[in-house]
């Protein structure tokens, strides 16, 4: 039976108890993915780990086709070594980012390489026009792929938000039409026959950043993502924080200018209003240049067009607020500004907001930038839609073991009670 889950149910990544088992398992993958070919003595001290445990572990990894031997490293005394290595061909997963105006595709092996890549624009982004684009992306990507075509584990799908919110309107052309109370995860799994994680766009582009951009080094950060409006992901520890709705990080709808503008959402003087791409397009459209796609954006900035040159000096003034208050409510090693606007335009936009405001994140002792440009462009949302399934996708025998164990366990207790 599907699983049913509405649009903004919380993603299987950090959200679900975990085993341990289930755990050690990611961890020794990530460990082998980071370092190999690696030995089983090397994966247990960075895995913190006895050897036995990991040895059970790699064995039971190597026979699900997640790694690979690749022979015995020659170095001392005695039997040399196994080293091991993730399989490249050992399953992958897709990231699959739905936006107001397009969909993107991308494939991930499980050593975290790029198979495929696929940007499809869409006039319409309801659920009944969509839904084919994804399974014909989905079959055109994997037709991209060299043989042999690795199984597909999984699908990270994004949107953007916010999710069920009563009061906020579902439209405007920075959100999605018909989504609401549409049972994404189950329609999507039955159509790909693959599990489905679903997630708003910027805590997924915030995964992407942590894992293939700016980010790397960083374990306590906020991303402000720009889409077609504006978003927030925050890591915290390493882990996504979502809320209790899936809606944490709605930055696009803080008020920031009272009776101001009107904002798709239905209030008025909201942040998307004035610091997005939606918001630049309206201007540049009010002075006569319609339909601006991505490259358009980036000639009319390299030409330093007067409206973009304004709208760089007014969003850089209300974000540069926004991320003082940032520094101050989540203490991040760092804020990321990244998403869909031109590298060039994005940079334009980072200088025009120094000096920053005061905020606790100006420490005498701080060596590194406050601020920070993201390095995974459009592609960051479906990097990170690719990621969230990854977890889940490691451990699908453990999962059946797991709950036999359980149906076992609650029969022995049944049969003492």
């Amino acid at each position: 039976m599907p699983r049913k889950s509405k649009v903004g149910a919380k993603s299987t990544i950090g959200s679900n108890p975990e085993r341990n088992r289930s755990h050690n398992r990611r961890v020794v993958l990530d460990v082998v993915r980071r370092l190999g070919p690696v030995g089983r003595m090397e994966i247990s001290r960075h895995a913190h780990l006895s050897t036995q445990a990991v040895s059970n572990i790699v064995d039971d990894l190597v026979a699900d086709g997640l790694l690979i031997k690749t022979g015995r490293l020659r170095a001392g005394r005695g039997l040399p070594p196994l080293q091991f290595a993730v399989n490249p061909d050992g399953g992958m997963t897709a990231g699959i980012e739905i936006a107001a105006d397009h969909v993107s595709t991308l494939l991930i092996d499980v050593g975290g390489r790029i198979r495929a890549q696929r940007t499809l624009p869409i006039q319409q982004n309801d659920p009944q026009t969509v839904l084919p684009v994804i399974k014909a992306e989905i079959e055109a990507a994997q037709a991209q792929v060299e043989s042999p075509v690795p199984q597909l584990f999984g699908a990270g799908v994004v949107m953007p938000g916010p999710f069920n919110v009563e009061g906020m309107t579902s439209v405007g052309p920075t959100t999605l039409a018909g989504w609401l109370d549409f049972d994404a995860v189950a329609h999507i799994g039955d159509m790909l026959g693959a599990p489905i994680t679903l997630e708003n766009d910027a805590t997924a582009a915030a995964v992407g950043e942590r894992l293939h951009g700016a980010a790397k080094d960083l374990k306590n950060f906020c991303l402000i993502y720009f889409g077609q409006g504006l978003g927030l992901g925050i890591m915290i520890d390493g882990r996504p924080y979502r809320g209790a709705n899936g809606n944490a990080g709605e930055i696009g709808h803080v008020l920031v200018e009272k009776g101001g503008r009107l904002c798709s959402c239905g209030q008025s003087g909201c942040l998307e209003a004035y610091a997005s791409i939606h918001a630049l397009t309206e201007r540049l459209a009010d002075a006569g240049i319609r339909k601006v796609d991505y490259a358009h954006l980036e000639q009319l900035h390299h030409e330093k067009h007067s409206v973009v040159e304004a709208w760089i000096k007014e969003a850089a003034k209300y974000l540069a607020y926004q991320i003082a208050m940032l520094e101050n409510l989540f203490d991040p090693e760092a804020i990321v500004i990244g998403g869909a606007l031109p590298p060039g335009l994005l940079e334009d936009l980072t200088l025009a907001m120094q000096p920053l405001p005061l905020s606790v994140a100006r420490r005498r002792n701080r060596s590194e930038a406050r601020l920070i440009q993201g390095r995974t462009g459009r592609l960051t949302a479906a990097l990170g839609a690719a990621a969230l399934p990854l977890l889940d996708a490691m451990t699908p025998r453990l999962d059946t073991a797991q709950a036999v164990h359980r149906k076992q366990s609650n029969e022995e207790i049944s049969l003492v009670g």
